[in-house]
């Protein structure tokens, strides 16, 4: 009886490292073909879509309208957002990237050469893309947020989301089952940070108007 259940656990396990190989072999041929559709004008747009500072003048605009939405409630707002990020960033670092230890595609050493780096390869790893996981996270959370005052938010900042993680693969930075699943999680993340504010707007009678 043992026997029989250690040769099906062997036999288990032998079958899914062939399909997690299958999927990482798709994976790396479908950013290969992503990331060789490039030209010098997207090189310096998506540099600039993947910066850290270029979306200032959007959050700033964010910001205003939030305040203008919930007045001095924003502090509840902030501070939300501000768990948000410290969740999505930390999560995404220390239970996926320090945990699978999966090589971005420009220190993979068998495809690095095929790569169309624009500019620095960043860290060792990058299973999940925290890029994917943050902007989700706060494209998610806004878009629930202010639903209320802007019907069609969730929408936009879900496609901006999705233009900054295609960034990473454009700059060769990740493949993109590590921005689909950065992505999941980032949405998973909004939805919980966004309802558990709602939850505390209702129970504390916080009175914010979201």
């Amino acid at each position: 009886m043992y026997f029989t259940l250690l040769n099906n656990f062997i036999n288990l396990a032998a079958k899914s490292i062939v399909i997690i190989e299958f999927l990482k072999d798709i994976d790396t041929q479908l950013f290969l073909f992503l990331n060789g559709i490039h030209s010098p004008f997207f090189d310096v747009v998506f540099e600039y879509f993947s910066g850290k500072f270029f979306w200032i003048p959007l959050y700033a605009l964010l910001f205003v309208i939030a305040i203008l939405k919930l007045k001095w409630r924003i502090i509840y707002f902030t501070l939300a957002v501000v768990a948000l990020i410290f969740l999505s960033d930390k999560i995404s670092v220390y239970w996926f990237k320090d945990v699978f230890m999966r090589y971005r595609p420009c220190h993979n050493l068998d495809i690095s050469h095929l790569v169309h780096l624009v500019d620095g390869c960043g860290g060792k790893y990058g299973f999940v893309s925290s890029h994917a996981a943050n902007t989700f996270a706060l494209a998610t959370y806004l878009g629930i947020i202010l639903k209320k005052h802007f019907p069609k938010m969730l929408l936009w900042m879900l496609i901006w989301a999705a233009v900054v993680s295609y960034s990473r693969i454009y700059l060769g930075v990740h493949y993109p089952a590590d921005i689909a699943v950065g992505g999941i999680l980032g949405i998973v993340i909004g939805l919980l940070v966004a309802f558990s504010l709602k939850k505390l707007n209702t129970k504390l009678n916080l009175k914010m108007d979201i």
